[in-house]
């Protein structure tokens, strides 16, 4: 654990950067997935696990950190991972289980402070100033959250504290797993400059090595060289790690924006051209999209279907529904649809997708009571559905058609 920063804390004064305190806070669960699994299956603790659908062209999800002491990365493709650690146990995604814990951890983070950025389903920034006063320091109060997510949510999280977002980033980073770390104002600029280049956002291999050709290797070989240089080389990107290399970062912590759409998609592991086998993993992909929508209390108006064909050209099409939904039935009803209008297909599809758009809050809306009374029975169906699968996983109950769905990577 970092050292924790004194309520009078040191500024920093970088060149062209202003002066203020650590009271930015990234916050990142570690192996999300995999820990929110491992919660009902206690035995597993300390094994390598892997979450991700089995099949070549399947990739990993979540991997515990034993798995990622064989090698084994989020992305991975799964054969990949399963050769590097054959012991694994894999295990299918519950995405309706995760987007459920996703949004007790977002409103624990809400109520520490109003400036809640997420940026995906397990991590945000907090910018908890305005808490000080009530909670006592940023470093207090980064490990109440610590303790509170173990707690209330039965994971672990790692805190990241410093003076903007992309150095509390850093930090949560190198204290992970399970730890915290505060990085005062007066050694953001010694801290960063400690650290290789590849620390720095938007410095991937292909700019590593238009950077190593240029002697830099390291975050103060980045600070060392003139912005002009490395514009030259770099362009925008070349202002842009110069000013990183000096801790200077000005975006304040914005309360994100709603979420736009919500989808899912699959990539079979054979190339098809089988109606009934598209219209089966419409099926459940619109069962993975409504679980989610109805997890987030989230409407959609507008429903789009993708194919991507044997050759990677990929086609979209969408419709704009009479009434917002959150029902798989509907989503379901209007995909196969809009698979139909495509006509003749020129080639095998290699993978299908779903996604919800113009998003609502159900809240704010009230549901279209349809004259077919079918429309409420799925709904409601589905609501228990929901239920069972929370409890019991995403197996317990299918509707009948996916129970014999072999041909795709889930």
């Amino acid at each position: 654990m970092g050292r924790a920063e004194a309520d009078a804390a040191p500024v920093l004064s970088a060149p062209g950067g202003t002066t203020s305190r650590s009271s930015i806070l990234h916050v990142d669960m570690d192996a999300f997935f995999v820990s929110v699994e491992l919660r009902s299956r206690p035995e597993l603790r300390g094994k390598p696990v892997i979450v991700g659908f089995p099949g070549e062209r399947s990739v990993v999800l979540s991997a515990s950190y034993e798995a990622r002491a064989y090698g084994v990365k989020s992305a991975m493709p799964m054969a990949v991972a399963v050769r590097r650690c054959p012991q694994a146990l894999v295990i299918e995604p519950r995405h309706g289980l995760y987007y459920e814990v996703s949004r007790q951890l977002m409103a624990l983070f809400e109520s520490i402070t109003d400036l809640v950025e997420p940026l995906s389903v397990d991590e945000a920034f907090l910018d908890v100033g305005g808490a000080i006063r009530r909670l006592g320091p940023p470093a207090t109060i980064g490990a109440l959250i610590r303790t509170r997510v173990a707690t209330e949510l039965g994971i672990t999280a790692s805190v990241g504290i410093a003076v903007n977002k992309f150095v509390a980033k850093i930090a949560s980073t190198r204290c992970k797993p399970d730890g915290l770390l505060v990085i005062e104002p007066a050694q953001t600029v010694p801290y960063l400059q400690s650290l290789p280049v590849d620390a720095l956002w938007g410095v991937g291999e292909k700019t590593a090595q238009v950077l190593a050709r240029m002697g830099i290797r390291t975050v103060a070989d980045v600070a060392a060289t003139p912005a002009s240089s490395l514009k030259r080389s770099l362009g925008a990107t070349g202002e842009h790690i110069h000013r990183l290399a000096w801790g200077i970062d000005s975006r304040p912590v914005t309360p994100v924006r709603e979420e736009k759409s919500i989808g899912a998609e699959e990539t079979f592991v054979v190339d098809t051209v089988d109606d009934a086998l598209l219209h089966r993993e419409l099926l459940r992909l619109a069962h993975r999209t409504a679980s989610r929508l109805r997890s987030s209390g989230m409407l959609a108006r507008t429903m789009a279907l993708k194919l991507r064909y044997a050759d990677f050209s990929t086609v979209t099409r969408s419709r704009t529904l009479p009434a917002p939904v959150d029902s798989a039935q509907l989503l379901y009803e209007v995909a196969v649809q809009l698979l139909a209008n495509l006509g003749q297909r020129p080639m095998a599809v290699r993978l299908v997708g779903v996604r919800a758009e113009q998003l609502e809050p159900k809240s704010h809306t009230a549901l279209q009571l349809s004259l077919d009374r079918r429309d409420d029975n799925w709904r409601a169906a589905e609501e228990a559905l929901d239920q069972v699968t929370r409890r019991f996983g995403t197996k317990s109950v299918l509707p009948a058609r996916l129970l014999d769905g072999p041909g795709h990577t889930g």
